[in-house]
């Protein structure tokens, strides 16, 4: 958090840990009427409890062997685990500030309302993201009668959105991974190569170093010396650490690739690089 001094590392603490349990517990309440048509109160509880942990801080694990697959056709689970994993995947930073304009709105406070370059970076990327991977699910997968064939528009649209939403580092998964086509494996590699965003609680390369690199290659073609976003100029150093963390990760990945590959000769191209990146990534997707 560029926090310079330990002066005010207490009160940032109690923040996030405050943050963390409001979002976690009202997660739980959420999940709560779905899981109590079908288990005890007790056992209800703690279902909900530990997914809503769970999607948070988009681990991705879930207690049914199946993940969340006999729920993908239930918008209401599928909605509050998607929101959670959102929330949790886009950071502190941008929570906070997304809750002082909220706070300032409502007590009619006179501020300018201006929202930082990381917030407006970290949440327009993360929707296009969420767009493009959606679009690309759903088109992919629309015909394939071992995910979406067979299913209404509506709940199509939800798979792919929720497919979407977790491939980025979440790991849950609401249809079967291995039968997905080798053109929607491509998309799933991609987004979770770039992950959540800084000061989440997501893995990858990050949503903002994706954005620097667009928005740089995007000058370096129209001729121009400075790279800007938001009418905002994005300083060299950042321009060169963005760079240096998708060249790293990449060689990371071709790597472990490589390596796979040569100890597993069988093993198909596509699944060994989905698992490599699945697991630099800490998706845990398989």
């Amino acid at each position: 958090m560029d926090t310079a001094e330990l002066a005010n590392v207490n009160a940032l603490l109690i923040s996030i840990i405050s943050m963390t349990f409001l979002f976690e517990l009202t997660g739980a309440l959420c999940l709560m009427p779905t899981f109590t048509e079908e288990f005890s109160p007790g056992r209800a509880l703690w279902l909900s409890i530990f997914h809503s942990i769970s999607a948070f801080n988009n681990a991705g694990f879930s207690l049914f062997p199946d993940s969340l697959v006999q729920y993908a056709e239930d918008a209401w689970p599928m909605a509050v685990v998607s929101a959670l994993i959102v929330i949790g995947g886009i950071g502190y930073q941008v929570i906070m500030e997304a809750f002082m304009w909220a706070r300032d709105r409502i007590q009619r406070r006179k501020t300018r309302g201006v929202f930082s370059l990381h917030f407006k970076i970290v949440t327009s990327t993360t929707l296009i993201l969420l767009l493009l991977g959606t679009l690309g699910f759903l088109l992919i997968e629309y015909d394939n009668p071992a995910t979406l064939a067979g299913k209404s528009l509506g709940v199509k649209t939800l798979l792919a959105g929720f497919q979407s939403v977790v491939m980025r580092t979440a790991g849950f998964n609401s249809i079967d991974i291995g039968a997905m086509e080798t053109s929607a494996l491509f998309v799933a590699i991609a987004l979770m190569f770039v992950g959540a965003s800084p000061g989440s609680t997501g893995g990858g390369i990050k949503t903002t170093t994706v954005r620097i690199l667009l928005v740089s290659t995007k000058a370096a073609l129209q001729g121009k010396e400075e790279v800007n976003c938001y009418q905002r100029q994005i300083p060299l150093d950042r321009v060169l650490k963005a760079l240096s963390v998708v060249v790293a990760s990449a060689i990371s990945v071709v790597i472990i690739t490589t390596c796979i590959s040569v100890s597993d000769p069988d093993l198909t191209y596509i699944s060994i690089l989905f698992e490599s990146v699945s697991a630099f990534a800490t998706v845990g997707l398989s």
